[in-house]
């Protein structure tokens, strides 16, 4: 084959210096959380609905017609949204108590029986119907910015990469990360409604260390919760990446993490890809 001499090719054929983080830190694979990490979402492009005097952004102006159409008008919306949120509020410290994940089915279902609703039909089924109407909601208005996209292929090409998310429905998380454009990109994915489990709960950490088939310590783990990703993934063994897009100060207590990041997009150039 015939060399070329140009300075501009000699340059891209000498070996990348390793950045100083790399010169510290060795890792195999890369896994990320999802929301606020790789994709977002924005409430306030959901619909507003009247609470208690306040206008907020809901999904429920797109599910209570559902149900009201299987039960009729057997509750006034105000009260619904108030035992929605109770329920919510009961649920969310049972995740963190048992490190368990509920799903959003289970989560209506527990608001029909606190409303003492009675349906002829079966609670399971309209629970199941009422979570794809509030998950296509959801979908509706998460997004992955472009230069995350770019980051993730960047990486891709350096590391074996997997996902790792919080979030109560498996249906729409898989979408949800589809709609990225780089799902092929992930070698594993697990999604807490896959399996019952939340981080910062360790099995689950270990769930996706071993559909990668690696080592904890082979793995940089990155996401912008300090109790569940951080201290999470630190605690599983890992290597730990915070995303601190408003540089607030690490909560007491929380493992510091190996690298601190404002974005997703910046840490391809921190890890020299």
């Amino acid at each position: 084959m015939e060399q070329c001499c140009c300075s501009t090719c000699s340059r891209s054929l000498r070996p990348r210096a390793l950045s100083p983080i790399m010169a510290e830190l060795r890792f195999k694979a890369i896994v990320l959380d999802l929301f606020d990490t790789l994709v977002n979402w924005n409430a306030n492009l959901l619909p507003e609905m009247e609470w208690h005097g306040r206008r907020i952004h809901s999904t429920l102006p797109w599910v209570l017609p559902r149900i009201e159409d299987a039960l009729g008008p057997v509750f006034e919306r105000e009260k619904f949204l108030d035992v929605y949120l109770s329920v919510m509020e009961e649920i969310n410290a049972e995740r963190e108590r048992e490190g368990i994940e509920i799903t959003c089915t289970e989560r209506f279902v527990r608001v029909f029986e606190r409303l003492e609703v009675k349906n002829n039909g079966d609670l399971q089924a309209l629970a199941r119907a009422v979570t794809r109407i509030h998950m296509d909601g959801v979908r509706s208005v998460t997004s992955a910015p472009p230069n995350r996209v770019e980051a993730v292929r960047r990486l891709a090409q350096t590391y074996r990469l997997g996902m790792l998310s919080n979030f109560d429905d498996s249906t729409a998380g898989h979408q949800i990360i589809a709609d990225t454009g780089v799902r092929d990109l992930f070698e594993a994915i697990v999604v807490s409604a896959d399996v019952g489990l939340r981080k910062p709960n360790p099995a689950i950490f270990e769930r996706v260390t071993t559909m990668l088939a690696l080592g904890a310590d082979d793995i940089l783990f990155v996401g912008d919760t300090p109790a569940h990703d951080v201290a999470g993934s630190k605690r599983a063994g890992m290597h730990a990446a915070w995303i601190n897009r408003h540089g607030i100060a690490l909560p007491d207590g929380t493992p510091a993490p190996d690298i601190v990041i404002a974005d997703l997009a910046d840490l391809p150039a921190v890890l020299g890809c």
